[in-house]
């Protein structure tokens, strides 16, 4: 019997060697993805800040609404929600001014985008297809190109 738990051993001893192996080797590879990546990272970093300074230099207005949604609540319980979006839409339409601009080279009607964010729909949505929020508050920013995108109020 102890030679059978000798032979047990054994493999024990050559599986921790081949781990060894294999961490001496993952490092190596590691060093030469990093190796080449350093000389690439800082010219990717420069040119990343640029342009998040230019997107916040494009808001050409910024306004804070509460926006009244208890019309949605005249709606079948499972149209409440989509009603609300809805209603969103149509009430940042109608207070931004969303409007057709015609392109002075083209020349042709250039049609700007509402955008609603991801935290906007969710807040909308926390509650189920059935009961949506009455009112809202939000944050709703124009940019030069008459984009319209409509964050969720800090509050």
């Amino acid at each position: 019997m102890s030679k059978e738990t000798k032979q047990e051993t054994v493999p024990l001893q050559e599986i921790e060697t081949a781990e060894e192996i294999a961490e001496e080797q993952l490092p190596t590879e590691v060093e030469a993805e990093q190796a080449q990546v350093p000389a690439e990272a800082p010219e990717a970093e420069a040119e990343e800040k640029p342009k998040r300074k230019k997107k916040e230099d494009e808001i050409v207005e910024e306004r804070f609404y509460t926006v009244p949604l208890q019309k949605a609540l005249i709606r079948p319980p499972h149209k409440r929600t989509p009603r609300a979006v809805t209603l969103l839409k149509i009430f940042i339409n109608r207070h931004m001014k969303v409007a057709m601009k015609i392109d002075e080279d083209d020349e042709e009607e250039v049609m700007p985008q509402l955008i609603i964010t991801q935290e906007v729909n969710e807040k909308l949505w926390s509650r189920g297809i059935e009961k949506p929020p009455r009112k809202i508050k939000v944050r709703v920013t124009k940019d030069k190109d008459n984009n319209v995108t409509v964050y969720l109020a800090e509050n």
